[in-house]
């Protein structure tokens, strides 16, 4: 892999991290009068909708750089690594992760997208590469 490769690379992963903070921290919003209007505390976890959409954005921009699993599928890897990293309690006991029924959400949004995606972009790298072998 080339140089701008490699920035590249490294910025999708730096997106991926910084998407992954921003789904975790805000994950908690209510409506609950504070910065919101006031409907009961209803919880607002709009945040799910943020890894349904960008995962496998970024997913196919990485296999844009190179269409191999280890780069292709860093974005997943580095978005579970991270999503584990904020789940695991730390030294005082804080845990930044909820454990309730919108982290299992969050965790099948940020999964499931790129997961597919993952493996479209790969299959059709495996089939061109299999019409390139048998062309030459």
């Amino acid at each position: 892999m080339t140089s701008p490769g490699w920035l590249r690379l490294t910025g999708i992963v730096l997106a991926t991290l910084a998407l992954l903070l921003v789904e975790v921290l805000f994950l908690p919003l209510r409506l609950d009068g504070t910065a919101l209007p006031d409907v009961h505390s209803f919880p607002l976890p709009v945040t799910i909708v943020l890894p349904l959409l960008t995962m496998p954005w970024l997913t196919r921009a990485a296999a844009r750089v190179a269409p191999i699993l280890p780069v292709a599928g860093a974005p997943l890897i580095v978005w579970l690594l991270g999503f584990g990293v904020l789940a695991a309690g730390g030294p005082g006991g804080d845990v930044v992760v909820l454990g309730d029924v919108r982290t299992v959400a969050l965790l099948a949004a940020g999964t499931l997208p790129a997961a597919i995606a993952l493996g479209k972009v790969l299959g059709t790298a495996a089939v061109e590469r299999g019409k390139a072998k048998t062309d030459g």
